[in-house]
């Protein structure tokens, strides 16, 4: 009989790299895939489901709220019920949002849970992802790790070393499943723009956006490229960030082509064509890597280091100052075809993730749980 797994999610970012996991884990499990409703915009949720060949979740938790707070509570007083019904042997969440917080409800009922994405440290409190990864680690049974970095990180906060695992990062196999749509994309007739004749910008993060002098200071940048260059720029807005933009009023200059949110096969080809992308995304470091184009990250701290240290992406900041320096350099340096990271190589991720679930559900309730 097939374990049941319940897998968690409610945003892009765990949509995209569970991918390859949630359609390898159905062969080998009774799953249950779970949305939280932290996206509930369809551009930021369905289009992905699409363009990733996923089947629509099972289960639908409805946790979006105004209030953070009960946000939260949604997702851990949900998940608890659900829970409850579906008795899973496993649970597995991803990184670090909200949703992970779900992993709360499956502690309290001693089901073992599997936490991918494990390990990453920006060592910034003040981002609410960091608040996050730190108790979400720390109550997982099983942490898989992309990187010697984030397990180092774990080793040094007292997680137990028997139960931490480096499997690489899950997107160059979720990359090269769609490696052909990409290519193939027509996205630039769609949006009249030319091959290496245009920037990508993309900011969503709440440091970067709720902040106001934040906010203010990265339009400022985005402004001042479009004029100094003279460049047309595609700018795909996260709702979070559109809403500021209308609420201030804010005029952007008439190279900027200001969209809605696009998903990841048009996006990955605009990204493989532009002259650069500046981005707060936390999947830059990785695409940068394996599509091999120039890129700045919109922020001042990374959990990746593994993107710095190998010169694949550089932090760029906000201030416009900084972004310029960091821009020109960017522009003026080539790529070095074997400045590649070793740990985002691997294109068997999920089966590896697969194996630790199967092998390690069994031990956790023994030697943790102490069930019979």
């Amino acid at each position: 009989m097939k374990k049941k797994l319940v897998i968690v999610i409610g945003t892009r970012p765990e949509i995209i790299r569970l991918s390859a996991i949630i359609n390898k884990s159905r062969q080998y499990f009774d799953v249950t895939l779970v949305h939280t409703g932290q996206n509930y915009d369809y551009n930021l949720n369905d289009v992905f489901f699409k363009d990733l060949s996923i089947n629509a979740p099972e289960e639908y938790l409805n946790c979006s709220r105004d209030n953070l707070g009960h946000t939260i509570g949604d997702v851990i007083s949900k998940s608890y019920d659900l829970f409850l019904k579906i008795k899973p042997d496993a649970i597995l969440v991803d990184g670090d949002t909200n949703s992970c917080l779900s992993v709360y409800s499956a502690k309290r009922l001693k089901i073992p849970i599997f936490h991918f994405e494990a390990g990453h440290r920006c060592f910034d409190l003040n981002l609410p992802e960091e608040i996050n990864r730190k108790l979400v680690d720390h109550l997982a049974d099983v942490n898989i790790c992309y990187t010697e970095h984030a397990r180092r990180n774990l080793l040094h906060e007292n997680c137990k070393p028997e139960y931490t695992f480096v499997v690489g990062s899950p997107m160059r196999e979720v990359l090269m499943n769609i490696y052909t749509k990409i290519k193939s994309s027509d996205v630039l007739k769609k949006y009249n723009l030319t091959e290496k004749e245009y920037f990508v910008w993309s900011s969503h993060r709440e440091e970067n956006v709720t902040i106001e002098t934040n906010f203010f200071d990265m339009i400022n940048s985005l402004n001042n490229i479009a004029t100094v260059y003279d460049k047309k720029i595609f700018f795909p807005a996260h709702p979070r960030t559109k809403n500021m933009i209308e609420k201030h009023g804010i005029e952007l200059h008439n190279n900027i082509i200001l969209s809605e949110p696009i998903g990841i096969i048009d996006y990955c080809h605009l990204q493989m064509n532009s002259i650069c992308v500046i981005s707060d995304s936390g999947t830059l470091t990785e695409e940068t890597d394996i599509l091999r184009f120039k890129g700045i990250m919109l922020r001042t701290s990374t959990e990746k280091p593994e993107g710095i240290e190998s010169g694949t992406v550089t932090v760029g900041n906000i201030k416009w100052d900084s972004l310029q320096t960091a821009l020109e350099l960017v522009l003026n340096t080539e790529m070095n075809i074997n400045d590649k990271i070793p740990d985002y190589l691997c294109e068997t991720v999920s089966d590896k993730v697969c194996k630790i679930i199967i092998g390690y559900t069994d031990i956790v309730n023994k030697f943790i749980w102490r069930k019979t």
